[in-house]
């Protein structure tokens, strides 16, 4: 029913060369040329954090995006097809603190603040290049900067002689890298927006001041995870990430039931040092209790039947 596959598929070498069409033949610009001035879909791109390159679930996640706005553009859709990086949190300035050496708040105050603001900018600008290759890579379609330009960009950043460059849109622009890079992904030079822009800084500020003045913000306290060298909250995303498996010592104790001989709840505890203080044994009504006889000492003990069998740090 199927013929078989060539053993020489050349699977690379026919993704390069859709790639080398798409180019040669106009074909993303032709869609859009296409779709201008049609009902609007609004696509709002998810930043990828510009801080090393893309892994498989980064691609996973972009191929599902790219789907979804071939298939509204395919409708007849007019879309803004813009890609976002992430260029801010404490990932992007961790991996600058290891490439400088710097271990504390401290020392990046002796390094200098706007060095290593600069150093952060420079890493962002590099991998966003890397990445929008891969995304290119990809089939993924998007008003990209070029790569060559946020490499430029890069190594310009900090210094006052003025570059120029070309935008996506097509204009030329001749200034000081960080007056480009602040301006990046505005509607006029189109491409990729960066949150570390003036625009993107300016309008969190003015939500903030709206909601300060409409007396929605105020100071409260709450328990959260904290970073030691950062000096600042981990997000739920950086916990997640660097979520491990440890081990801890822990004391299993048996507290006696009154008016039973030999019978007893079996407490497991990573806190020793409160059980003088302890007044009540909590039962989760949720859970199925089991009662066992030891067969070292003849008592019966009590416990969560899923503990009985579970190894610990399996999960």
């Amino acid at each position: 029913m199927f013929e078989k596959v060539s053993t020489d598929a050349g699977f690379i070498r026919g993704e390069h060369d859709v790639l080398a069409f798409w180019k040669s033949a106009r074909v993303f610009d032709k869609l859009r040329e296409q779709n201008r001035g049609k009902p609007h879909w609004s696509f709002l791109d998810g930043p990828i954090t510009a801080n090393n390159p893309m892994g498989v679930h980064h691609a996973w996640g972009r191929t599902y995006k790219d789907a979804f706005q071939r298939y509204f553009a395919m409708t007849g859709r007019e879309l803004r097809f813009q890609n976002g990086f992430d260029c801010q949190g404490l990932w992007v300035e961790v991996e600058v603190e290891k490439e400088l050496g710097l271990g504390t708040k401290n020392a990046i105050v002796e390094h200098g603040m706007e060095r290593f603001v600069e150093a952060c900018k420079k890493r962002v600008l590099t991998f966003a290049a890397r990445q929008t290759e891969q995304s290119q890579r990809l089939g993924y379609w998007m008003d990209w900067d070029n790569p060559a330009t946020l490499r430029t960009l890069a190594g310009a950043v900090g210094k006052p002689d003025p570059v120029t460059i070309t935008t996506p849109s097509g204009k030329t622009v001749t200034a000081p890298a960080d007056e480009i890079v602040a301006r990046l992904g505005n509607s006029e030079w189109g491409g990729s927006y960066f949150t570390y822009s003036t625009e993107n800084n300016e309008t969190i500020w003015t939500f903030l001041k709206k909601c300060h003045a409409r007396g929605k913000i105020y100071r409260g306290h709450d328990v959260m995870p904290w970073s030691g060298p950062g000096g600042s909250a981990y997000s739920q995303m950086e916990v997640a990430e660097g979520r491990r498996l440890t081990t801890h010592q822990s004391v299993f104790l048996r507290f006696p039931l009154k008016g039973r001989d030999h019978e007893y709840l079996l407490v497991w505890t990573t806190t020793p040092w409160t059980l003088t203080s302890n007044v009540a044994a909590a039962v989760n009504p949720q859970l199925e209790y089991i009662r066992i006889k030891a067969k070292r000492d003849g008592a019966v003990y009590y416990l969560a039947k899923e503990n009985l069998e579970f190894q610990r740090l399996a999960k």
